[in-house]
């Protein structure tokens, strides 16, 4: 017999079902169930989300929280066992391998915690990768990756490879890699993790830049420091969303006083 935990109820913060004009993410009532022998662990319970173009959140939680499990289904790196999730405007709930991986190539840019560079490629060729995969042109590839390099910074770089670099600079490599699709999305997870403090808030900086260029940036982080960057904090605790509300950023820019 399957024992199941106890189920709350979630926060919503989506009142229509589907899209409208300018969302960028929607999911209604989305679950994710795992089989561990005769237990079913409801990682997320009913997670209803919205995120507009250009919005800057940030998803924070605690270890086992749910917000890995999000994260992943929000980058198209997984699918739901219940519940349905829209990447502008397209219901990717049910999705393919296949079909998740090309979309995630053409929809989202990834920047993670560890870099993930390939240590024996160049920062050009680490960013050409993305471009590698969908068929784009050797010379429109590098093309389109000098221009990122150049935009985070690294015009100088394009031909160390990662062990030659900084850990500022790999993740810089990174986000490249990440904007060279133009994706609709930046999605970050822990991306000052293996930082410094003042290298990562040199990459916090770089993604303020990148959002008032007008990406939507989504940042996964378990530091409050982190999350504050953001415009909008979103909070996931045991499966579902806890809180869901703007940024003490945002809070103390509204409320200065005028002169």
């Amino acid at each position: 017999m399957a024992i199941e935990t106890a189920v709350e109820s979630p926060i919503s913060t989506s009142n229509a079902a589907g899209p409208t004009p300018g969302d960028v993410i929607v999911t209604d009532n989305l679950w994710k169930t795992y089989e561990m022998g005769d237990q079913q662990v409801h990682a997320l319970r009913g997670v209803n989300l919205r995120i507009r173009h250009n919005e800057y959140v940030a998803i924070m939680g605690p270890s086992g929280s749910g917000k890995s499990t999000l994260m992943n289904l929000i980058g198209c790196l997984d699918s739901p066992s219940q519940g349905r999730y829209w990447l502008n405007g397209h219901d990717v709930s049910e999705l393919n391998d296949d079909e998740l991986a090309r979309i995630r190539n053409k929809e989202i840019g990834f920047v993670f915690q560890t870099f993930n560079l390939l240590a024996r490629a160049t920062s050009l060729h680490n960013v050409e990768l993305p471009l590698i995969y969908n068929g784009t042109p050797a010379a429109e590839r590098a093309a389109r990756a000098k221009a990122v390099l150049e935009s985070v910074n690294l015009g100088s770089r394009m031909m160390h490879k990662p062990n030659e670099l900084s850990g500022g600079q790999r993740q810089r490599v990174a986000i490249a890699r990440a904007l060279v699709n133009s994706p609709s999305i930046i999605l970050a997870d822990e991306p000052t993790g293996n930082l410094d403090s003042k290298t990562g808030e040199e990459i916090m900086a770089l993604f303020d830049d990148l959002h008032a260029n007008g990406n939507t940036i989504i940042v996964v982080t378990h530091e409050p420091d982190i999350a504050e960057y953001a415009h909008r904090v979103v909070t996931i605790r045991d499966g579902v969303i806890a809180s869901d509300h703007p940024s003490a950023r945002i809070h103390t820019r509204s409320h200065k006083p005028t002169t």
